[in-house]
C-alpha cells in the first residue's frame, strides 16, 4: 500500500489562553501534518524524537489514537521538547519553544510514495543533516512536499537558517509557506519576487498561506488563487499543518491547483475552530 513519510518535530504544546489558563496538548509541526494525514485515511510513517517520559508517552498515544506509525525508535531525547503558546484575542498563536531535535535509525521496508518535510526538523541541527541525508537517500518516484513553517524564536533567519531552507526546496517538489515565512526570510522581496525565487530553486510549485486573505499556487501553467474558507477562530494552532497535509492528501488523488487549494482551506478551517492541533476526519470534512 502507498504510504506518506514525514519527517519532523514532536513535541508538547503548553497552550496559555486570554483567561491565563494553561493546558498541555501533544503538537509540533510534523507531528501534527501526521496525525491530519492519518485522519484523512492515509497510510503514514513517521520519523521524530521524544523522550520517554509522561510528556513523550502524550504524544506516543495520540499519533496513536490516530494510525499513525512510527519508522524509528523515537527515544533519543533526554526530555521531550516543549511550546509554550500563547494565544492573542484573534486567536492567534506565539510560541517560546524549549527544543532538541534528533533522530534515530530509519527503518523502511519499502519506499514510500510520499515524503513530508516541515519547521524546525527541517533546518534544526543536529537532526537537519540526517533530514537532508534520507531525502538524498530516496527512490527517484517519490514525491517530496516541504512546509518551510519558519520558527525564528528558535532557528534565527541569518544566511545559515535560510542556506538550509533553500537546500530543503532544491529537494522538494512542492513548496508551502505562509506569507509571513517569506517575510522573514526575504525582507527585501516582494510576494512574487520571494515565490519567483523558490521556484528557480527546482520545485514543480509553490503554494503560499495568506491567513484571512486565502491561499495561491504556483507552477508552469501560472498563478491560482483560493479563498479562505469563512469560520469562527477559536486558535491557529496547526491550522499551517492540516493545511499541508490536505495539499498532500490532494496531491495523493492527483487533483488540480484550484482544487487542491480549495481542499486544503476546507481541512484548515476546521482546525482553526478547535482549541489546539485538532485536524478532521476525511468524514468531518
Amino acid at each position: 500500500m502507498p504510504y506518506a513519510l514525514v519527517v519532523g518535530e514532536s513535541l508538547v504544546d503548553v497552550v496559555t489562553d486570554a483567561s491565563g489558563t494553561a493546558v498541555e496538548r501533544p503538537g509540533g509541526s510534523a507531528a501534527n501534518v501526521a496525525v491530519a494525514l492519518a485522519r484523512l485515511g492515509r497510510s503514514v510513517r513517521f520519523v521524530t524524537s521524544y523522550a520517554d517520559d509522561a510528556r513523550g508517552a502524550s504524544i506516543a498515544a495520540h499519533l496513536a489514537g490516530s494510525g499513525v506509525v512510527l519508522a524509528t525508535d523515537p527515544h533519543v531525547l533526554v526530555r521531550t521538547s516543549s511550546a509554550a503558546a500563547t494565544i492573542g484575542p484573534d486567536g492567534s498563536a506565539s510560541y517560546v519553544f524549549d527544543l532538541d531535535w534528533q533522530i534515530g535509525p530509519v527503518v523502511l521496508e519499502e519506499p514510500p510514495a510520499y515524503v513530508h518535510v516541515c519547521s524546525i526538523g527541517a533546518v534544526l541541527a543536529p537532526g537537519a543533516d540526517d533530514v537532508l541525508a534520507l531525502l538524498d537517500a530516496l527512490d527517484p518516484s517519490t514525491t517530496v512536499t516541504y512546509d518551510v513553517n519558519a520558527r525564528p524564536a528558535i532557528t534565527g533567519t541569518g544566511p545559515e537558517v535560510l542556506g538550509r531552507v533553500e537546500s530543503v526546496c532544491r529537494r522538494a517538489h512542492v513548496v508551502k509557506a505562509s506569507d509571513e515565512d517569506l517575510a522573514a526570510l526575504y525582507p527585501t522581496y516582494g510576494l512574487d519576487e520571494a515565490v519567483a525565487h523558490l521556484r528557480a530553486l527546482g520545485p514543480r510549485a509553490v503554494v503560499v498561506t495568506r491567513g484571512g486573505e486565502g491561499a495561491s499556487w504556483w507552477d508552469a501553467d501560472g498563478r491560482t488563487d483560493g479563498e479562505a474558507v469563512r469560520t469562527t477562530v477559536v486558535d491557529t494552532i496547526g491550522a499551517g499543518d492540516t493545511f499541508s497535509a490536505a495539499v498532500l492528501d490532494a496531491l495523493w488523488d492527483g487533483l488540480d491547483p484550484a482544487a487542491t487549494v480549495a481542499h486544503a482551506a476546507r481541512a484548515a478551517a476546521v482546525t482553526v475552530s478547535r482549541p489546539g492541533a485538532d485536524p478532521p476526519t476525511r468524514a468531518d470534512l
